[in-house]
């Protein structure tokens, strides 16, 4: 089942991502947004153990979620809509789309 939303093969700068990345015991969840989803996932992971940024202080650097849009406005909004609902919203979200939760770094690298 794919979502409503369109996964994107080809980042180009006119794509933009709303994404949730969690640790390796998935007890954390961060949510970003940025225009390349591939870059942004290396700098979480060479960011991972970093005091001074919340990802990298709950090494959030695996990704399990994302969304693409075709304008940062949307992105940006739907991030803080995503901001503000509870764990369990989330992960029900997530679910619907990754039910078994895996890590979708190697799935997105190889698009």
């Amino acid at each position: 089942m794919r979502p409503h939303f369109r996964f994107c093969g080809i980042m180009f700068n006119c794509n933009y991502f709303v994404y949730i990345t969690t640790n390796h015991t998935r007890s954390t969840f961060y949510i970003g947004v940025t225009n390349d989803l591939r870059t942004r996932m290396r700098q979480h992971f060479e960011n991972s153990g970093n005091k001074a940024t919340f990802a990298g202080r709950y090494y959030c650097y695996n990704l399990l979620y994302y969304e693409r849009f075709d304008s940062p406005t949307h992105a940006i909004e739907r991030e803080k809509q995503l901001k503000n609902w509870s764990r369990s919203k989330k992960e029900a979200l997530i679910k619907k789309w990754n039910p078994l939760l895996k890590f979708l770094n190697d799935v997105i690298e190889e698009e």
